[in-house]
């Protein structure tokens, strides 16, 4: 196990040491949880646009998947395992480069950021079921999860932990709203509805958002 948290250790000093002025503001933004807000009302938009009233089941199912990625990874592994963050960790001190010394909670084992974009990630493209809706929110968890190394409040291994527990809690909450669905939601001999081009329309406010983020970071460079 000791070989295992120093491979850890190195792993996040290596992806860590790859900075710049660019990429410290791109990741900045990128991480913050609001900025996401028109992606996360654009993938309601599509449910509701495709299910009409029968997509409150699906919105709601949404809900609880972020929900419970959240309050798991926070509220029971990061208190239970009390890992500290490689930003808190004393062993580390100076050699893990912060964006604006942001620190985040003392613990950190698993990341939230990583848990709650992958559950995210895997309900809405087993929901959505789109070949390009699925490799764009995968990508767009990736490098959520990577922001958190770069910005070095978590360790390859609490990125590696949130996939895990992300990928289990989505796929088991999309699971149910599958059985509920074809109990309860569609009626017996009623064909269930499935998504069509309206899909795009979250990519695009996805890869909009992405971009918008890069050009500012750019300009906020010749302000600095």
């Amino acid at each position: 196990m000791d070989a295992i948290i120093q491979l850890d250790k190195e792993l996040l000093l290596y992806l860590n040491s790859f900075h710049s002025p660019l990429w410290d503001n791109f990741f900045w933004v990128f991480t913050s949880v609001s900025v996401w807000i028109p992606l996360y009302a654009s993938i309601l938009w599509v449910v509701w646009k495709r299910l009409g009233l029968k997509g409150v089941w699906a919105v709601l199912a949404i809900v609880l998947t972020i929900v419970l990625c959240d309050q798991v990874s926070s509220s029971f592994f990061k208190p239970f395992f009390e890992r500290f963050r490689p930003s808190w960790e004393p062993s580390l001190e100076g050699l893990v480069r912060l964006v604006n010394e942001r620190r985040g909670g003392r613990f950190g084992f698993v990341s939230s950021h990583a848990t709650n974009s992958i559950g995210l990630a895997l309900f809405t493209s087993l929901l959505f079921r789109k070949a390009y809706f699925t490799i764009f929110i995968f990508i767009w968890a990736i490098i959520n999860s990577y922001s958190r190394i770069y910005m070095g409040v978590h360790y390859p291994g609490d990125i590696i932990g949130g996939v895990l527990l992300g990928a289990a809690l989505g796929y088991g909450v999309y699971a149910v709203y599958g059985w509920f669905s074809r109990k309860v939601i569609f009626k017996k001999g009623e064909q269930k509805q499935t998504f069509g081009s309206e899909v795009w329309i979250s990519v695009l406010i996805g890869i909009l958002s992405i971009t918008i983020i890069f050009i500012s970071s750019r300009l906020l460079l010749k302000l600095m």
